[in-house]
């Protein structure tokens, strides 16, 4: 009899390459990965190559694969998604983002198998309404996201609750809106980069780094704060999920913890062993109106629905990501 499989969507991505080195190391299932490579100069395929999947699957053949094997899928993991937030096609945002994850959910509810899927922070817009993992349909709908890929992260969110309330519903499923993540296997993202592994090559050289400068008098500059959460962390609530099949619903996926730019520049520096160096610009005028001082994810709920996990302090998150992998020669995991 063949082994249960797991799919990861979007599995030789930053995120989703964390998740199947975890899930192949575990060796319980047989790993599939649906994504698309690219360039073969691009840095993906080389986040995939230390892990044995047992199938590549490329996005046009997702759902005759799944159909096909469908009697031994346990799990979709669904990290797919168009995540740059600079994306200006709206339309290919849509598509990718919710009408695929929509047409899996449904693919999920048909074929009784669960389904835990990639949200967004970016959901939650300018924060004026909290970072409270609130999954009501009366508190989703209170979201102003900023972005066509915060508005395509909450749409599905949206439909996932309205669908479940309907008794439309995977065995399992849950939501996980992910704060700023960082750690190895990101090195193919270009501008949208954790700020730790923008600044890495300036950090190694003993250079300056630079900051936004604040434009709110209530902020020093680089003291504008973000939840920063190390990806070994999220891939622990996936995994743990994964083990804990009565949990179902949205939740947040971050440290608890709001640090400052200029703490994280600071915990790069030391990494390194160098003596910090920052300087400040401008936060340019396109987004400086939309720009966020403040995120903070809330974690209540997940600790409520039984999940264990402490999170990576930053300095020990920075510290792991710097000299295990950043200054090595292979950098990926």
């Amino acid at each position: 009899m063949s082994r249960r499989m797991i799919v990861v969507t979007g599995g030789a991505g930053f995120i989703g390459s964390n998740v199947v080195a975890r899930l192949a190391a575990e060796d319980h299932y047989d790993i599939v990965v649906c994504d698309r490579l690219g360039s073969a100069d691009d840095a993906k395929w080389k986040n995939l190559v230390k892990h044995a999947v047992a199938d590549f699957w490329l996005p046009e053949e997702l759902f005759h694969r799944l159909n096909r094997h469908a009697d031994a899928i346990e799990a979709v993991v669904h990290m797919g998604a168009v995540s740059a937030t600079t994306e200006p096609d709206a339309d290919l945002i849509l598509r990718t983002n919710f009408t695929l994850s929509r047409d899996l959910w449904d693919w999920c509810v048909a074929h009784d198998t669960r389904l835990i899927y990639a949200s967004s922070a970016a959901t939650y817009g300018d924060g004026d309404q909290g970072f409270d993992d609130d999954d009501s349909a009366e508190g989703l709908a209170a979201l102003r996201p900023l972005n066509a890929y915060g508005y395509s992260k909450l749409l599905f969110d949206q439909y996932a609750v309205r669908q479940a309330g309907r008794g439309h519903a995977p065995p399992q499923w849950a939501g996980l809106k992910f704060f700023n993540v960082y750690g190895p296997n990101e090195g193919h993202k270009g501008g949208m980069k954790s700020v730790i592994a923008g600044i890495w090559p300036s950090v190694a050289a003993g250079q300056t780094v630079t900051l936004f400068r604040s434009h709110r008098p209530d902020y020093a500059d680089g003291g504008q704060m973000r939840d920063f959460v190390f990806v070994d962390d999220v891939v622990d609530i996936i995994a743990w999920l994964l083990t804990a099949p009565q949990v179902s619903g949205i939740y947040n996926a971050g440290s608890g913890r709001a640090r400052s730019f200029l703490d994280l520049a600071h915990a790069t520096f030391a990494a390194a062993g160098i003596e910090p160096s920052v300087a400040y610009i401008d936060t340019p005028e396109a987004i400086r109106e939309r720009y966020q001082y403040f995120t903070e994810a809330r974690m209540d709920r997940l600790r409520a629905a039984g999940y264990p996990g402490q999170s990576t302090p930053l300095e020990e998150g920075v510290r792991r990501y710097v000299q295990d992998f950043l200054s090595r020669p292979d950098p990926y995991r």
